[in-house]
């Protein structure tokens, strides 16, 4: 296989010589056919017969310059495998915040809204000889109850749902009390204009006349401890306390632990309600035969002995 023409040049010029680039592959090489395989590139050196144009290896890569013509041949491998993908690059940053768009039209005034009422769960009137010139006076503590007695407590803020006052008897309640001394009970103390009488809890000193549990100390117990021990008490401050109709008003009752503690802090601590310096009954009771006493001095609270004589001062509320 031939690679070079014959060349109408002038005798002493070399022939043309075709170079071929790439993988050699089927070259006539000395007659025959060879094939030169490449797994890299490289040059090969060929010689060219300048009278035949045949092409032959130079294994030496010589060739004889009278009669040959030297040809470098460049092969090329096969290619290459692809090679691995480089690191990420770091991230770029941050682009700048666009623009803030133009604000929306301002919305319609609304309707006016109406003014809200503030209503009061505590509406009594106390117009007794101590209210304001204001007509049908609110009740507040310190005041003239209903009753006739004295307000010395206001449920402002609506924690107790059986009542919104607390009222105390005024002093001289029982000034000629006509039972005193009932059911068998002796050496008790009427009252006068100007002190409470001092009387045993009840004509049974020596039962428990209703439950002992905590919840009867509370505010607002009162009332149902005195109608339920008045079941069994002929006499006694339960039975003077039940009894009393001061003001026209028939729902007295012998104030819980937590009632006569309200009285001792808002009307003794005031100078107000005449109130001796010593033990008054409450209708709690701690166990048989035992019942609490608020002291009106020093505002401490223990139980005595139902058969002790202590002062005795009305509750009713509303």
């Amino acid at each position: 296989m031939n690679f070079f023409g014959k060349s109408k040049s002038s005798p002493g010029r070399s022939t043309g010589v075709l170079l071929l680039v790439g993988v050699l592959a089927g070259v006539t090489v000395g007659g025959g056919v060879g094939v030169f395989a490449a797994s890299s590139t490289k040059s090969v050196t060929v010689c060219a017969n300048k009278k035949t144009n045949m092409l032959r290896y130079a294994k030496n890569g010589e060739c004889m310059s009278k009669t040959e013509t030297k040809v470098l041949l460049n092969q090329t491998g096969a290619p290459g495998t692809n090679g691995t993908n480089g690191a990420k690059g770091d991230t770029g940053a941050a682009g700048t915040n666009g623009t803030n768009g133009t604000n929306g039209a301002k919305g319609d005034t609304g309707a006016a809204g109406t003014n809200a009422t503030l209503a009061f769960a505590q509406q009594s009137v106390c117009d007794g000889p101590d209210a304001d010139t204001i007509a049908n006076e609110v009740c507040k503590i310190g005041m003239t109850g209903p009753g006739g007695g004295i307000i010395f407590f206001v449920d402002y803020y609506d924690q107790y749902s059986s009542l919104d006052y607390l009222e105390a008897a005024p002093v001289g309640w029982s000034n000629g009390l006509a039972n005193v001394n009932q059911g068998g009970l002796m050496a008790e103390t009427p009252g006068t204009a100007t002190t409470d009488p001092k009387m045993k809890w009840c004509s049974d000193t020596t039962s428990l006349l209703g439950p002992n549990s905590w919840d009867i100390k509370a505010v607002g117990a009162g009332a149902g401890n005195t109608a339920m021990a008045d079941t069994t008490c002929a006499g006694g401050a339960i039975q003077a306390a039940s009894d009393y109709d001061g003001g026209s008003k028939t729902d007295w009752f012998l104030g819980s632990l937590g009632e006569m503690m309200l009285m001792n802090t808002n009307l003794l601590t005031a100078g107000a309600g005449s109130f001796a310096s010593d033990n008054y009954w409450t209708s709690s009771e701690l166990g048989v035969g035992v019942a609490w006493v608020q002291v009106f001095d020093t505002g401490y609270q223990y139980f005595n002995s139902k058969d002790n004589y202590s002062f005795v001062r009305p509750v009713r509320s509303f």
